[in-house]
């Protein structure tokens, strides 16, 4: 028997969600809360196998819940169940801790199916969630990391106090190409001016 805590502060969703599962051989909802403060105490105090989290409640949201779980608890299996998929609240819910992530639109037997499979050790996500975190995953860590080889080689002569002209001679390339390159490079930096751009690449330690 898988024991599950339910946690949301909507009645309805309680009872809607509590019958469903209730109604399975293998899911026994042992207890509810109605906010986050009440999902940690219950959490820690009853020890479920599974505590289905809503995010946005009073008090204390899900996100702050499943923090607080997770450190006192490690072993602690939480579902994020939620109408939201923002950043703001898949990253944090995720490094939070939470295993699993669904939304409120899915079919009741799906939920079913998520706590089966969270309860074997397996990480069940939104699609739209596995999406988010495989574009978070592929993003550079710095945004230098994003410029091409050309627009490294110019802003490393930008470091050396080349004007546009000066660098386009050296590199052999028309000046309208390196206005260009310098154009996209301060976009990728996320600089206002080029020499913006050069204090970056010395505090990144880019150039000597």
């Amino acid at each position: 028997m898988i024991n599950v805590l339910l946690v949301d502060d909507h009645e309805m969703v309680r009872i809607g969600v509590g019958a469903y599962l209730s109604a399975q051989t293998d899911i026994h909802v042992i207890a509810e809360a109605t906010n986050g403060q009440e999902a940690v105490e219950l959490g820690l105090q009853l020890r479920p196998d599974i505590i289905l989290m809503d995010l946005v409640m009073e008090e204390m949201d899900g996100i702050e819940a499943t923090k607080q779980l997770i450190k006192q608890w490690p072993e602690a299996k939480v579902i994020i169940v939620t109408s939201f998929l923002d950043d703001e609240k898949v990253y944090p819910a995720l490094e939070a801790g939470a295993t699993s992530y669904l939304l409120k639109t899915s079919k009741a037997g799906e939920i079913a199916a998520a706590i089966r499979r969270t309860y074997e050790g397996q990480s069940v996500l939104e699609p739209e969630v596995t999406g988010k975190m495989m574009s978070k995953m592929r993003k550079p860590s710095l945004p230098h990391e994003e410029l091409t080889a050309r627009e490294m080689e110019i802003l490393l002569l930008m470091t050396q106090g080349k004007t546009n002209q000066e660098i386009a001679d050296e590199l052999f390339i028309a000046l309208k190409t390196v206005k260009t390159h310098v154009s996209n490079l301060l976009s990728k930096l996320d600089v206002q001016d080029r020499t913006q751009a050069v204090i970056y690449a010395f505090k990144h330690k880019l150039a000597e």
